[in-house]
């Protein structure tokens, strides 16, 4: 690590941002916890558990349908996460966030209120190799639906895009490109700001799964200028059923909603509805109020942070991690792109990864063990599964320690 990286996470109060989260205080199978599945999802910090509570003990009701006080109050605060979500992603005004289920929703939303209306048959859709299916399955069922063509993105051996390739797909064709920022099974970061910019050239637009992204790096869309960027609030320790989808104004305007119903239409005839303009006309129904408020007090907490200190601490732990495991004999780490968020996927030779995460669990260690959705990727890489370890910045090099430990036991009671 060089001094400015250490200069850098000495800012961060390691011991002092642990005792926010009461979950990390937790005990499992008597020994206390060692959370190491934050590429799934982190955990809470009590800001956000309290300003829920809070929420819904004193200030709950409904939005844009009351005029009673707390309905007021409660739109008024739904509209400032708004605002927050906004500058957390940078993005030119509050009108181009959409408040969604989670990312996977917001692909969804995407492929159905864009590609719907403007693919015909022929066009193409760029994906990478190493995507969450929930980057996939959406575009391969709008693929069969209107006869269009899924081309695949290559990864050399390391995980790391091939851009060479990645250029020779993109064709006359080529309508959209939808990309990973980092991979949650092998943590590689996708270079998204050149990908954006040939796709561009080529005349493609571009959505950017911010999924694994959001959580560990400060995100300016207007510098990637991609058309979308979508994220999911419990990565970013917020409350699950929220995320956001961010989406340039023009292409709102011009997309139809992808779902219908309340709140989303200007006005309704037998004869004809007309659609409110957006954000509304994208968020039908009533939406989750408290999960939106938990969201803004997750990025109130993140908002506290010196994120240049985060990005070195977590780039410490991935280092770290990477080093321990790396000398344990039959281990073998899947994914060693040069550029990688803090995650480290593996596996032990002649060990399935259900096992090593079996085995980790009695020791106290919560791990992600499996294909994390990413069949696709575990097939390039010549493996059913992995065993997956994913930091967040309130982890720490003892609970690494404590990993290898546990690895080791794991080598001792299978071999």
């Amino acid at each position: 690590m060089t001094k400015t990286e250490t200069a850098a996470a000495d800012v961060l109060d390691i011991d002092r941002i642990r005792r926010d989260f009461p979950m990390l205080s937790s005990v499992m199978n008597g020994h206390g916890l060692v959370y190491l599945d934050n590429a799934a999802t982190t955990q809470k910090p009590s800001a956000v558990i309290d300003r829920m509570a809070a929420f819904l003990r004193h200030e709950y009701a409904t939005i844009h349908r009351g005029v009673y006080t707390f309905s007021q109050l409660s739109t008024a605060e739904c509209d400032t996460v708004r605002e927050k979500c906004r500058r957390f992603l940078n993005a030119g005004r509050a009108s181009e966030i959409i408040f969604v289920r989670g990312a996977t929703e917001a692909v969804n939303l995407v492929a159905a209120g864009f590609g719907r209306k403007f693919l015909k048959k022929g066009d193409e859709i760029l994906i990478s190799q190493i995507e969450h299916h929930s980057n996939i399955v959406p575009w391969q069922r709008l693929c069969e639906e209107k006869g269009l063509t899924l081309k695949i993105i290559p990864v050399n051996d390391r995980g790391e895009i091939i851009l060479e390739e990645f250029q020779k797909l993109l064709g006359a064709r080529t309508y959209l490109v939808s990309i990973g920022h980092v991979s949650n099974a092998l943590g590689t970061v996708n270079p998204i700001r050149e990908m954006t910019r040939l796709a561009h050239h080529a005349g493609a637009w571009v959505l950017v799964d911010g999924a694994q992204g959001a959580p560990h790096f400060r995100v300016d869309v207007r510098e990637i200028d991609c058309d979308f960027y979508c994220f999911s609030g419990h990565k970013i320790y917020g409350p699950t059923g929220i995320g956001v989808l961010y989406a340039k104004a023009k292409h709102l305007d011009a997309m139809d909603p992808y779902q219908t119903g309340g709140d989303m239409i200007e006005s309704v005839t037998f004869e004809k509805t007309t659609y409110a303009k957006p954000p509304a006309k994208f968020e039908a129904g009533t939406p989750a109020i408290a999960e939106i408020i938990g969201l803004g007090a997750a990025l109130d907490y993140l908002g506290k942070l010196d994120w240049e200190a985060v990005t070195a601490h977590e780039r410490e732990l991935l280092t770290h991690a990477t080093e321990k495991l790396s000398a344990i004999p039959g281990l073998k780490i899947i994914g060693t792109a040069a550029e990688k968020a803090s995650l480290v996927s593996f596996s032990l030779e002649g060990i399935h990864p259900h096992d090593i995460g079996t085995v980790l669990d009695q020791e106290g260690i919560a791990i992600r063990a499996g294909h994390h959705c990413a069949q696709p990727t575990m097939k390039r890489f010549g493996v059913p599964a992995t065993a997956r370890a994913s930091f967040a910045f309130y982890n720490t090099k003892e609970e690494i320690d404590k990993l290898a430990r546990g690895v080791k036991k794991v080598l001792e009671i299978f071999k």
